[in-house]
């Protein structure tokens, strides 16, 4: 298990809620996700589909990285899980998200080649790019333990952001 280690308020936040919930309760299963997209509600590739639509070139933050994760995903592990969850006999924390490694440029890059944009995506560094709360610089989680536990298969998010992206093109 990872020790988190929280940067900013927020995580520090659900951190502490995560502990509370887990005090609380012998059957409580924390499932931690990462940089969660879908074809529904706001999130990154909505947004980065949006942006690159109205402008003509956009800088992206490389250097943060992490795994994207489709939300359909998670959630069809959620319930392939849930019966699973209930005979643990301890609290437990696991992690959920896609296979792979990515910076959020590599991602903006990928959503707009399959959305057929062309707008033009420029690397930039974290440092140029003002955020309210300071966020991880490499946020990649382990989930060898929810794979081992339950033997599950994880799609790489490249995979997961082609299917999403060609649900979200049939809306």
């Amino acid at each position: 298990d990872q020790v988190p280690k929280p940067i900013s308020a927020y995580a520090r936040s659900k951190y502490a809620g995560e502990q509370q919930a887990l005090s609380l309760n012998k059957k409580t299963v924390v499932v931690r996700t990462s940089w969660l997209y879908s074809e529904y509600g706001s999130n990154f590739m909505k947004s980065m589909i949006r942006l690159g639509k109205e402008r003509e070139a956009l800088g992206v933050v490389y250097d943060q990285i992490g795994t994207p994760t489709y939300a359909g995903d998670l959630a069809d592990a959620l319930l392939l899980l849930l019966p699973e969850f209930d005979k643990l006999s301890k609290p437990e924390i696991f992690h959920y998200s896609n296979e792979g490694v990515a910076g959020w440029y590599d991602f903006a890059v990928a959503i707009h080649k399959l959305a057929g944009i062309t707008c033009n995506v420029k690397p930039i560094r974290t440092s140029e790019y003002p955020l309210p709360a300071p966020r991880p610089m490499y946020s990649v989680m382990a989930k060898e333990k929810i794979k081992n536990s339950f033997g599950i298969t994880i799609p790489h998010w490249r995979e997961s952001l082609e299917r999403c992206m060609t649900k979200f093109l049939q809306m």
